[in-house]
């Protein structure tokens, strides 16, 4: 008999934002035909949760959530370092699959990506993908912090015990932040799109934009929503 693989922690990013004349868009990305685990399948950016995710140094540069506070929405089972290496596992893969970052100045004012500053962001994405540069030296050489609290916890999901590849995956919701762009492609990503949850789910249907279940269940509960801010209002934590 085989023994049951045991699931890899993992975080998940649903990037909002505003769809005209109302409603609300979600980003879906293609992952590359050749990806072991969702290859060809339109998902949401994430990834596995890193051992420094949820190191005392990493966690020291996160503003808006304590270890402590993480650990009461995850779940007692983990400790607190780990719990909330959850939110920085999102935001790094978020940062790494799009080249969006969630982020506050070292005193937790506001930071957003001002053009001047967008050729200096990409150099930094390129260095991250490279190896060249960690995340948290990415941080600290632009005195920033992990924007923990732009994060709304929205689901979990466990990939099924046949599965030889097994993830066990928190679902966050994000706004798309002023300025920023998330990119068209990277080394994760083959292609990328915005779209309503139910044009989302109407392509689904016609087999026009495959999805693994959770991804559909988590259109499925958007599309019940009229507007970013109804979906943060009964997401946010503490609301």
């Amino acid at each position: 008999m085989t023994e049951r693989q045991k699931p890899r922690r993992a975080a998940t990013v649903i990037l909002l934002r505003d769809a005209e004349p109302r409603g609300l868009e979600v980003f879906l990305t293609r992952r590359p035909d050749d990806m072991a685990f969702l290859g060809g399948m339109y998902c949401f950016p994430g990834g596995t949760v890193r051992k420094e995710d949820c190191s005392a140094s990493i966690l020291r540069r996160c503003h808006g959530l304590t270890p402590n506070d993480a650990r009461k929405i995850v779940g007692a089972h983990f400790a607190p370092n780990e719990a909330l290496g959850f939110w920085i596992a999102a935001i790094r893969e978020l940062f790494e699959e799009v080249g969006i970052l969630l982020a506050v100045k070292e005193k937790g004012e506001r930071w957003a990506a001002e053009p001047i500053d967008k050729t200096e962001l990409a150099k930094k994405h390129a260095a991250l993908l490279e190896k060249s540069s960690s995340f948290q030296s990415l941080l600290e050489s632009d005195g920033l912090l992990c924007h923990a609290s732009n994060l709304a916890y929205f689901s979990y999901w466990r990939t099924p015990s046949q599965f030889s590849l097994r993830f066990d995956t928190r679902f966050f919701l994000a706004a798309l932040p002023a300025n920023q762009s998330p990119l068209p492609a990277s080394p994760e990503v083959a292609h990328s799109l915005w779209l309503t949850p139910d044009r989302a789910l109407h392509l689904f249907a016609k087999d026009e934009l495959p999805m693994i279940f959770p991804t559909f269940a988590s259109l499925r509960t958007l599309a019940d929503f009229d507007s970013q801010e109804s979906v943060f209002k009964e997401f946010r934590h503490g609301k």
